[in-house]
């Protein structure tokens, strides 16, 4: 089953980082990410730009924009992994791989159902079956 780890991180903490302590954590996680690969398991992978250039579509209609995600929260979402996991605890250890070498961020895991364009509905959840079984 494909599995969404989304990372978390106090975004002033990361934009504070040195260039040699930014690339330290980036090579820490290209270990993983590259360990993940050979093994087959790593889909997209995105370090997502500042909050401050983020922009969100709410409301009815055509809705409105606005600047920013305006997060309720410290941690903003500022990268994503799609992992390859046989199980709960499979996605769990890749999201403590990541975080081994990344200590300060926070990991959210959770499974992803695809819906692949043109292809009808009970299709992609017998992809997603398939892969989980």
């Amino acid at each position: 089953m494909l599995y969404a780890i989304l990372a978390y991180h106090v975004e002033d903490v990361v934009a504070s980082w040195t260039p040699e302590e930014d690339a330290a954590v980036m090579g820490g996680l290209h270990g993983v990410h590259d360990r993940l690969t050979a093994e087959g398991r790593l889909g997209p992978a995105a370090r997502l730009g500042a909050t401050k250039d983020a922009f969100t579509l709410r409301g009815p209609g055509a809705g409105i924009v606005i600047d920013g995600p305006f997060a309720e929260t410290k941690e903003q979402l500022l990268g994503f992994y799609v992992a390859e996991c046989t199980s709960r605890e499979d996605a769990i250890a890749a999201a403590r791989d990541l975080r081994r070498v990344n200590p300060t961020a926070v990991y959210e895991i959770r499974p992803i159902i695809l819906f692949l364009p043109g292809a009808a509905l009970d299709a992609t959840h017998a992809l997603a079956d398939h892969a989980a079984g």
